[in-house]
């Protein structure tokens, strides 16, 4: 399912000027971390103030690690998420409840199988691959070995964990994701996200998509 251009998401985002910036530059998401024990971590409150400030097609996904059902019911009562993505140890049956579509991500380790990650959640629009850090369910700028992902796999990869504007590029050359994502690496401190990083990364993959890599 791979098409010509890579669609972007930027992760992370707690300021509204931010989200335009990304909207501006290209991004196709945004996402809004609610996980309290994340640096990037969003209120409902707030997180509602970012998404009103994306332009129309520019997707909001709401990010959750082992959440009880009724604080995501919570956030979705305040804040108009497009997508939902789980980070934790969700069963597909608890991310099929809220009437949304939802991406699930996978933990990268040795021995990860993703074809039975594919064949549990088969009703997730697409897996996202992050790098494993024991206790850090995403965010950590690591990455992991992307050969590890079978070819011709029978869905939609989002490709995570570690890349920047410097790396990107070649992520989207070798592994022809339909997505990146990236958070840590569009950031000058933990948690601070940097327009001109954001602008840059975009940038970058959108050179690679048009064949003229820098």
């Amino acid at each position: 399912m791979k098409t010509e251009r890579t669609r972007v998401k930027i992760c992370g985002l707690r300021d509204p000027a931010h989200a335009r910036v990304a909207a501006q530059a290209g991004a196709d998401a945004i996402g809004l971390v609610f996980w309290e024990r994340s640096p990037r971590y969003v209120t409902a409150q707030a997180a509602a103030t970012v998404a009103a400030a994306l332009p129309p097609f520019v997707a909001s996904v709401g990010l959750f690690v082992d959440a009880r059902e009724e604080e995501i019911r919570r956030v979705l009562a305040q804040v108009p998420l497009d997508l939902l993505q789980f980070h934790g140890d969700e069963l597909p049956d608890f991310c099929e409840k809220f009437g949304r579509p939802y991406l699930r991500a996978v933990r990268m380790e040795p021995g990860t199988d993703l074809l039975e990650y594919a064949r549990r959640f088969s009703s997730a629009k697409a897996l996202l691959l992050d790098a494993h850090s024991p206790g850090t369910p995403g965010g950590t700028g690591l990455t992991f070995d992307w050969k590890a992902i079978p070819a011709d796999f029978p869905m939609p990869v989002i490709l995570s964990g570690g890349l920047d504007a410097a790396n990107v590029g070649r992520a989207v050359r070798e592994v022809r994701p339909w997505a990146v994502d990236v958070s840590s690496g569009v950031e000058s401190g933990r948690g601070l996200k940097d327009p001109a990083k954001i602008v840059e990364f975009i940038r970058s993959v959108r050179r690679e998509d048009a064949g003229t890599p820098s």
